[in-house]
């Protein structure tokens, strides 16, 4: 008897899922409020909807579309490989930090308005500071589990 209520006292953690525990309720409180928010708002929604779709596909205007079409490519490949790296090097968090690095120096590329040497090497140390700061705090000093 005494066995059984001990066993309540035992956690068992699976590395190969405990990094998506937090990211899930975020993406359901996320999506919640999100519908929340269309249907309380959908008159002011819809029309401004109407207007994108024009904006992307049509020719004219001063839509970016090498921007929008580029950030939503990086994007998509950011997360992918990060999580196929993360995959390599389980439970280190080098998937966020080998691909966090290329993505910010590319992003920034894209967004950059004119393209000196100087704005560049900006760039690069902002590309390659700024990730490894966060991932040595999160997975180094606070032992978060990183993709």
């Amino acid at each position: 008897m005494e066995s059984n209520f001990l066993s309540l006292f035992d956690v068992a953690i699976d590395f190969e899922q405990s990094h998506l525990f937090f990211p899930r309720i975020v993406t359901w409180v996320l999506l919640i409020m999100l519908f929340i928010i269309v249907i309380r708002e959908r008159k002011a929604i819809l029309p401004g909807l109407s207007r994108a779709g024009k904006a992307v596909f049509s020719k004219e205007g001063d839509f970016d579309r090498f921007r929008f079409f580029g950030t939503l490519a990086l994007t998509t490949a950011y997360f992918y490989l990060m999580y196929a790296v993360g995959r390599m090097f389980p439970n280190t968090g080098y998937g966020f930090l080998l691909m966090s690095m290329p993505f910010i120096f590319l992003l920034s590329l894209l967004f950059v308005g004119i393209k000196t040497r100087r704005n560049v090497m900006i760039i690069f140390a902002n590309a390659v500071i700024a990730p490894g700061l966060a991932w040595y705090v999160l997975s180094q000093l606070f032992n978060i589990t990183l993709p």
